[in-house]
């Protein structure tokens, strides 16, 4: 049995005017556009509680391998694979993004990605991967906390961190404004948060339709796309900066940094 939530306000304006969309919502769970801005999103998504243990990741993501071909996909696969050959190794690339320092990794699953002069900590709402995360954090000194984004970010010390990751995370997060608030809050001036989520204008998404890999049910709660994230990061406080404008056409994901300003 599922838990579901009422009936949610868009996660961008908090407007209560929503259209189904019958093409992107599958059984019980209604994906809708916003009518005043056009926010693509899951508006009865489930408690926080079942997401700690039903709906998690590494059961939901396995449901939807099949999804993910077709043409553009496959295409798009190639472009991010080109891409990973030409440049650096993965914590290389962060450093020069982001730069060293403590780390807040949020939606971290049980991987540890970050070596020296990375410092890292984590968030995960999944009780088995936190548990993992949390064993091998803890053996770097640091911790993984389990539980929700939104709340248990407000956990930690004001201008505690110098980064945050919130890589394949927003687009899972029912209270997408306390996150970034909170993430805000928790960074020092002038920091940076990486943001990674599904490109509902990208050009798979468009061909798939409903088949789009980047539709996962219920698990998946926001459907961004590059105007739709600037604006959520404007509503927090963020400037925004897209990183991969250049292929964002064909890009299956937005990815982009979250600067908090100098001067709040």
């Amino acid at each position: 049995m599922t838990s579901c939530t009422s009936l949610r306000a868009c996660p961008n304006c908090t407007g209560l005017q929503a259209a189904k969309l019958p093409v992107y919502s599958r059984d019980e769970w209604n994906v809708v556009s916003c009518g005043s801005c056009a926010m693509i999103y899951l508006q009865n998504p489930p408690e926080y509680e079942a997401l700690e243990e039903d709906f998690t990741w590494e059961k939901t993501y396995v449901q939807e391998r099949t999804k993910r071909c077709g043409p553009i996909k496959r295409m798009a696969q190639a472009v991010r694979l080109m891409n990973y050959r030409l440049r650096p190794d993965e914590n290389t690339r962060y450093l020069r993004l982001l730069g060293a320092g403590k780390i807040l990794d949020v939606g971290c699953g049980d991987v540890v990605r970050w070596k020296e002069p990375f410092i890292p900590f984590g968030i995960e709402i999944s009780k088995a991967l936190a548990s993992r995360a949390d064993e091998k954090m803890r053996t770097l000194g640091d911790e993984c906390r389990q539980g929700a984004g939104a709340p248990t970010i407000w956990g930690f010390p004001e201008n505690h961190f110098v980064r945050i990751m919130m890589n394949s995370y927003l687009e899972h997060e029912v209270d997408v404004d306390q996150i970034l608030r909170g993430a805000l809050r928790c960074l020092k001036p002038g920091s940076k948060a990486f943001i990674r989520v599904p490109n509902f204008n990208s050009l798979n998404r468009k061909w798939s339709k409903g088949n789009w890999p980047g539709m996962r049910h219920p698990d998946h709660v926001n459907y961004f796309t590059v105007e739709t994230l600037k604006s959520v990061a404007k509503n927090a406080g963020f400037n925004f900066e897209l990183t991969n404008k250049h292929k964002i056409w064909v890009d299956d994901n937005i990815q982009a940094l979250f600067t908090k300003p100098i001067q709040n």
